[in-house]
């Protein structure tokens, strides 16, 4: 996994899992995810979608907002983005099970979707389908 980056930038809160002795699912959609192109400075524009199964912790919704936001004015890649905000919130969550899916628009005919996916070993809980605009 990528180095966290932004952890040592800001906290990203996360509360107490509720329902700890039950596996669940949890899916958060960011339908306004914005960062730079390193490459033409022209703004990238995707819908991020968080999926988790939570073990102790759950993230915090506006914490979440504002980590992502602070990717607003980041020159960097698709791919970049995607792992680092995985490897970041998989560090605060320590989930049983998390998909990080990025659906980037299209730009020059060309659109992206990448999917990053972990677990905890010996996890055989609930997941969820890949996301469905």
């Amino acid at each position: 996994m990528c180095e966290h980056t932004y952890l040592n930038l800001m906290d990203i809160e996360t509360f107490p899992n509720p329902n700890h002795d039950r596996n669940y699912t949890i899916q958060h959609i960011q339908e306004e995810f914005t960062s730079t192109c390193p490459m033409t400075g022209h703004p990238d524009y995707a819908t991020v979608v968080f999926s988790y199964v939570p073990d102790k912790q759950c993230i915090e919704l506006k914490a979440m907002k504002l980590y992502l936001h602070s990717f607003r004015n980041k020159g960097i890649f698709f791919e970049a983005a995607t792992n680092m905000i995985f490897t970041d919130l998989y560090a605060v969550t320590q989930p049983r099970w998390a998909r990080l899916e990025t659906i980037w628009r299209g730009r020059g005919g060309i659109r992206s979707n990448i999917v990053v996916e972990d677990q905890q070993d010996g996890y055989a809980g609930p997941t969820t389908a890949p996301f469905q605009s």
